[in-house]
């Protein structure tokens, strides 16, 4: 090989790496940055759900019916898991409306991304409100996470962490929307005001990033709900 050849080389070398540093070098570092933690999310979310597919498999302890641990009495009947339905159709509707106000922030509609952004919101306290009524609905029925009246020890268990920390995200969810929508209404990312959630002059990147973690809690409760609801 002559020293030309391998020249050559280390330039097409030197030449791939510029360029994906040339690729990302116009991205807000708040993007990568919530990618990374939501692919970090994912794993621990994955490792839940597989613990849970484990332990239902391998006790020996015959599992709860979910139909029947989370159905609701509705004119004197039982109509299985109907509250579960009406929180899935609130969360996955706030994903519309997180999409949406993303859609008008780079539109730089102030008024409509700061509603659409309440709304999300609204309906992401919601969630976590019917989410807290389950919770105190199962916990007077003798639910715990050491034990519960209908089977298997560990339902309990994999009931409170798994919808547990989804409720937390969720929580948080709402926290960070309330805060971009006050921002949003004030014009802080018009005129790139110093403080918490800004961004750049004039650019509404802070919403999409949090659409990108909300999209991600919508997606990780449809796993939730099939594995853990319908299973």
């Amino acid at each position: 090989m002559t020293p030309q050849d391998t020249a050559g080389r280390w330039d097409s070398i030197v030449a791939d790496v510029g360029s994906d540093q040339q690729a990302f070098k116009g991205v807000p570092w708040g993007k990568p940055m919530m990618w990374v933690f939501l692919l970090s999310d994912t794993f621990i979310f994955g490792c839940f759900l597989v613990s849970y597919m484990t332990v239902r498999m391998s006790t020996t302890v015959p599992w709860p019916n979910p139909s029947e641990v989370f159905s609701l009495t509705m004119f004197g009947k039982n109509v299985p898991l109907l509250l579960i339905a009406i929180m899935t159709f609130v969360l996955i509707s706030s994903s519309g409306t997180m999409a949406l106000a993303v859609n008008f922030g780079y539109r730089r509609d102030r008024k409509l991304t700061f509603i659409l952004l309440v709304v999300t919101a609204a309906l992401g306290a919601t969630f976590v409100g019917m989410q807290a009524f389950e919770w105190s609905k199962l916990i007077s029925e003798g639910a715990r996470p050491w034990a519960n009246p209908w089977g298997a020890a560990q339902f309990g268990s994999a009931f409170f962490m798994i919808t547990g920390f989804h409720g937390t995200h969720v929580t948080i969810g709402v926290i960070f929307l309330l805060i971009v929508a006050a921002k949003v209404r004030r014009g802080d990312l018009d005129h790139e005001r110093p403080g918490f959630l800004t961004g750049r002059k004039g650019n509404y990147e802070i919403v999409e990033i949090m659409g990108l973690y909300w999209h991600f809690v919508d997606l990780v409760w449809v796993f939730i709900f099939a594995f853990f609801y319908l299973w």
